[in-house]
Parts: C-alpha cells; structure tokens; sequence
C-alpha cells in the first residue's frame, strides 16, 4: 500500500502565502498535525519513507512513520520562481500557476508532472507485487500530482483536486 501524506503546516500555510522551495519547517501546529496522523497509521510497519527535499515533508514523514525518509529531489516542491512567498491574492495566475511570463522561474507543469511520475514509475517497478507498506511526504501539488499517477489527469488538468489537507493522507496500491 501506498500511503500519499501532505506535510503539516507551516507558518507560510498558515499566512496563505505560496509556499515552493522557500519553504519553512513546520509550525506548531504543523508538528501536531503529523503527531495525530502518526497516532491514525500507528498500525502500519512502514517499509520505505520517502520525501522531498523540503524540511517541511521530511519532518512530516519522519515524525509520521518513526523511520528515516530518503529524499528524493524528483518529489520537490513545483517551483513557483518569484511568486515562491507572496500572497495567494496578490499573484497573478496563468491557470493554476503564477504567470510565468511575469515571474521568473516558474517551472513548466509538463516537466513538474514528468519529474513526478517518473519516481512514481521507477517506485512501482521496483515494489509492484511486493507485499510493501509505503510512505511518501510531500506537498499539495506533488501529493495531487501522485494521485493523478493512479487515477489519471483530470479532464481540466486540475491536479490539487487529488491533494490532501496539511497533514492528511491517502492510501493507494499499484497494478
């Protein structure tokens, strides 16, 4: 089984500001939020934990499974360039992105989707038929982006509709 956990909130979340690879550790709160998720999969022996480079997801999956979590630069943050910190309501988006043509550095969806969907490839190759409990922390767009890898891209390309809540899981299997 597959277990897909959002990180836990951090200040940036909590200011509704975006949040990339400018990131923060968790808050307080954000801390809690993996304590209680740890507390709900208690259960679960957790074979492999894997997380982004980003503090925020590593604490989250290692608070979460107990385990040290092997980073995975494929898992990152989308980068969302100079909008990374500002404002949800003062960027100015092109879809579901900051407009690229206004902020630099925005990352290109197909590349972030490819990057993403290539681990998610290489992990089903190397665990499919395995009877295997994984964990994978990660963020809004990386966990939706996991959840379109089993479920396929939304008709309206609209991966956050497959995202957890700060803190929250979903569970999948591969084929």
């Amino acid at each position: 089984m597959i277990y897909i956990v959002r990180h836990g909130q951090t200040d940036l979340n909590k200011e509704g500001r975006l949040q990339g690879r400018l990131g923060m550790p968790l808050n307080k709160a954000g801390i809690h939020q993996a304590e209680v998720l740890r507390e709900e999969l208690k259960s679960i022996k957790f074979d492999y934990v894997f997380s982004s480079p980003q503090e925020r997801a590593i604490q989250t999956a290692e608070i979460v499974s107990g385990l040290k979590a092997v980073i995975d630069k494929r898992l990152d943050v989308f980068d969302l360039g100079e909008a990374d910190r500002l404002r949800r309501e003062e960027v100015i988006m092109s879809g579901l992105i900051p407009d690229p043509s206004l902020y630099k550095g925005v990352e290109e969806i197909k590349m972030f989707i490819q990057r993403v969907f290539h681990f998610m490839s290489d992990a089903e190759d190397k665990f499919s038929g395995e009877n295997t409990n994984i964990l994978i922390s990660g963020h809004r767009c990386t966990t939706g982006c996991m959840g379109a890898y089993f479920l396929g891209i939304p008709e309206d390309k609209n991966l956050l509709k497959y995202s957890s809540d700060n803190g929250k899981y979903k569970a999948y299997e591969f084929k």
